[in-house]
């Protein structure tokens, strides 16, 4: 679990000690007074890099370099703050009217210190580079390193809350995730023979699943789901004769950039004896909520989990 660590410094705490028969005064003054404390509170924040970033003032403005922490803000009600995201940021709907400023492997730095935002919210693995000349403009780069777990996931919706001053959202909403994760377990608790599953995210001839260390292991795990190709790590690249020698029970295919996934999986040469083929348990899950380590994880699970127990969610 990536650990988030936070620190909030508190300038120009101003006391003020008045007699109960100035109470009027004292209410007015009051008031001035957290207004000016308002002001004038600042608060560090440490990102992933171990880096320390201090704010003045709660962002205005914030550019996104990755769909799962653009859904983040949008679900810690941050939305309406977001000027700049992903080709690919499509969640809410919202969203999609952002101005692109990146297609999440390469972003346009030119464009994002015109657009000045307050803070950006970048990533760390497989990062793009460029951040100095963001950092140069005097423009706060806050980077999250992408999330391989559940408790990852957490950790980036805490840390990406802090930062924009929504802490107890932050919470609220992994609780939320948590009671739902919890709800699909309960569901599935009774079943004893768990089902085993090939998890196709590249189709045929270059076909890729995902194995250990990855989020869509923590999805199968979570639903109660056994992994056909658990025994490998990442996403490994396999053959069609691996998964006809192994013959899945069921196959679910993310891919969503061919015309007909399902009907390519049934009809290609050799699978026909494949037990899903034959029972006709091929399914297509969404990719977006299958792939994003954002605030929808609980989602994932769900979906997984009614795909290969309906009979558990009658």
């Amino acid at each position: 679990m990536k650990i988030s660590f936070y620190k909030y410094l508190t300038i120009g705490t101003i006391a003020l000690t008045l007699g109960a028969c100035q109470s009027d005064v004292s209410e007015e003054v009051k008031t001035d007074s957290a207004t000016e404390n308002e002001k004038q509170t600042s608060y560090t924040v440490i990102d992933d890099l171990n880096k320390e970033l201090t704010f003045d003032t709660i962002p205005e403005t914030v550019v996104s370099l990755i769909p799962s922490n653009t859904e983040i803000l949008y679900e810690i009600g941050a939305g309406e703050k977001v000027i700049g995201a992903t080709d690919y940021d499509n969640y809410p709907a919202e969203a999609a009217e952002v101005e692109r400023v990146s297609d999440s492997v390469v972003f346009n730095a030119e464009r994002i210190i015109e657009l000045d935002p307050d803070v950006v919210i970048g990533y760390s693995t497989g990062a793009p580079t460029g951040y100095e000349e963001l950092e140069a403009a005097g423009i706060p780069v806050f980077v999250i390193e992408s999330a391989q777990s559940f408790d990852d996931v957490y950790g980036d919706i805490e840390q990406i809350a802090t930062v924009m001053g929504l802490e107890d959202k932050g919470e609220e909403i992994n609780r939320s995730i948590q009671q739902k994760i919890d709800d699909v377990q309960e569901k599935v608790a009774a079943i004893e023979e768990t089902k085993e599953l090939y998890f196709e995210i590249s189709p045929s001839p270059e076909l890729y699943t995902t194995g250990q260390k990855t989020f869509q292991q923590e999805i199968l795990n979570h639903a109660k789901v056994e992994n056909l190709f658990g025994d490998l790590e990442g996403w490994p690249k396999i053959s069609e004769e691996e998964v006809i020698k192994r013959n899945p029970e069921i196959i679910t295919t993310s891919v969503s950039y061919t015309e007909d996934p399902i009907a390519e999986i049934k009809e290609r040469e050799g699978w026909g004896d494949i037990e899903a083929i034959k029972n006709e348990q091929v399914f297509f899950l969404d990719s977006d909520i299958t792939s994003r380590p954002g605030p929808r994880i609980g989602e994932a699970v769900e979906l997984v989990a009614k795909v290969v127990y309906p009979k558990a969610f009658e």
